[in-house]
């Protein structure tokens, strides 16, 4: 339990690492002093101690909303300063990826349970009506799934061209998804939704047609990462539609930099997990080989990224607790 005393004594700190972050204003930490700047980096590394002590509170929620948001305002304000550095993007993905991910989980949650909807829907609408799936996938797909004839197969003779394109529409799927949360959400809700609806209708259509194993054996390898990515992207969506309809204590403006660079950060991240994910696509998920091979490979690539995104960067995190 946190005490009254403790609060007081610690009050100060954030009071004063909020009135620098406030004096900086648009120009950042040009408009600081040397004394301020080498105080801010001090009261960022102390605020950020107290905020892990306030998580381990559950009656301090309210508190410890307030002190992650001081605490990305102040990290903006410090990173934006910063002197590009070559060895920061192994950092990004070997530590700020991942705790980003883990620390706006229930977002990307969000973007998988809209999606599971529109799959649903649409697997139990091609199920109730069996012309759906011919109106909503076109003619030429539906005649070669009742011939029980994959429609991937082509892609074993473009492989390389196919992987290129594979990962562009991949890339152009997701930063959709993401960019279009500054439409209130409403825009990545649109796509979560018919991106889940799609594979819903070729799931019911293939499974209808007997190709469930077919469908399951081609999409299992690529789609453990591909679809994680998807859901990410949604959640960053989320995440600027959050800053923009529910900014709480802080200026709308401030909200929206702070949960639209989390946001930021989670589609950065995916761009490796599409870019493996087109490569599978291209050259294992349409191969002949066995279907208990193709979801053995898929059960290992998605214990590693789950290896991953639980792992990453968290070593560093119990260092700087620690300190």
């Amino acid at each position: 339990m946190i005490t009254a005393r403790w609060l007081e004594k610690r009050k100060l700190h954030w009071e004063r690492l909020e009135s620098i972050v406030e004096r900086s204003g648009l120009r950042g930490v040009s408009a600081l002093s040397h004394q301020e700047v080498r105080e801010l980096g001090l009261l960022y590394r102390q605020v950020a101690a107290d905020l892990s002590t306030v998580r381990e509170d559950p009656t301090s929620q309210r508190l410890a909303t307030y002190l992650n948001q001081l605490l990305g305002r102040a990290h903006n304000l410090i990173y934006m300063g910063r002197r590009a550095d070559p060895g920061g993007i192994v950092r990004f993905y070997a530590s700020e990826f991942p705790r980003t991910f883990r620390a706006t989980f229930s977002y990307s949650l969000a973007g998988f349970a809209i999606f599971l909807a529109g799959a649903v829907a649409g697997f139990l609408a091609s199920l109730a009506d069996p012309a759906f799936h011919r109106f909503f996938l076109g003619a030429r797909m539906s005649d070669t799934i009742e011939r029980r004839q994959m429609w991937t197969h082509s892609v074993l003779t473009i492989k390389p061209l196919a992987s290129s394109a594979i990962m562009t529409n991949n890339l152009t799927v997701s930063f959709t998804a993401f960019a279009l949360g500054i439409s209130a959400g409403l825009g990545t809700i649109y796509m979560m939704l018919t991106n889940g609806l799609l594979l819903g209708v070729i799931t019911a259509a293939c499974w209808q047609a007997g190709m469930g194993l077919e469908l399951g054996s081609f999409v299992a390898p690529h789609g453990v990462l591909e679809l994680p990515a998807i859901f990410i992207a949604g959640g960053g969506g989320l995440l600027i539609a959050r800053g923009l309809l529910f900014p709480g204590s802080l200026p709308r403006k401030d909200a929206l930099v702070i949960y639209g660079a989390q946001g930021v950060r989670l589609a950065l991240g995916i761009i490796p997990m599409l870019f493996v994910a087109g490569i599978v696509e291209a050259f294992v998920s349409p191969s002949p080989l066995m279907p208990a091979l193709k979801f053995v490979f898929a059960a290992g690539l998605f214990g590693l990224f789950v290896l991953y995104v639980v792992r990453g960067g968290r070593e560093e995190s119990d260092i700087a607790t620690r300190s």
